[in-house]
């Protein structure tokens, strides 16, 4: 597994619906080594802090892989890296492979994942087109979001170096596949419970999967 591109963006003003929105979603390779904080990347930054960045969503990865999926899908569109708003298109990192509470070592920093990535309608700007939304939900190819563990650097080609596996066995791809369910059966009920457990899945996620759980009771009275 390794880093494909490193890709910063600062806050910058767009028109979008006739309004001015500011998004962060634009994002450029770097080629030079950079330091990672609790926060962001050198050079990065998040503009609305209520949806993106924080402790949990610190680094956003996505794997290169789904690029040749996403240019089939939009053939018109020049998709470069950097344009599903991520800090790291990597190689091997998959959502299906990885587990919530996995660590990793990426440079000399160590990460922590923590959960899939929602599409909201920046991502839609991004792109120039608003189906992407749904079209990213459903396609399961969410992306990875990490908490840092511990500040360092890094650079593109750096080694992604897998240091411990959480046992929970809940992948980041299944929580999205459970988050776009409406209806579950008993079996999902219990793998919502201990969803709602896991040490590092954020406290929102958690709220919401406790939510259906108190939905489907009352639906089973």
């Amino acid at each position: 597994m390794k880093v494909v591109s490193v890709n910063v963006g600062l806050p910058q003003k767009i028109r979008f619906n006739n309004q001015l929105v500011t998004t962060s979603i634009f994002k450029h390779p770097v080629h030079e080594k950079i330091k990672l904080s609790k926060l962001n990347l050198e050079g990065d930054a998040q503009s609305d802090l209520s949806v993106h960045g924080g402790i949990d969503k610190a680094v956003y990865s996505y794997p290169v892989e789904h690029y040749e999926y996403w240019r089939k899908i939009y053939p018109d569109i020049d998709i470069q890296f950097g344009m599903f708003g991520e800090n790291l298109t990597t190689q091997g990192l998959n959502e299906m492979d990885v587990n919530i509470g996995d660590t990793f070592n990426i440079g000399s920093s160590r990460l922590v994942v923590t959960q899939p990535r929602m599409p909201c309608y920046k991502l839609g700007i991004r792109f120039g087109k608003m189906d992407v939304i749904e079209k990213f939900l459903n396609s399961l190819r969410s992306g990875i979001y990490f908490r840092v563990l511990r500040e360092g650097e890094l650079i593109e080609g750096d080694e992604i170096k897998l240091l411990s596996r959480e046992m929970n066995s809940v992948s980041v791809n299944y929580i999205v596949s459970l988050y776009k369910k409406r209806n579950y059966n008993y079996s999902e009920l219990q793998q919502l419970k201990t969803i709602t457990k896991l040490k590092f899945l954020p406290l929102n996620l958690k709220r919401h999967f406790e939510q259906e759980i108190d939905k489907a009771k009352y639906q089973n009275k």
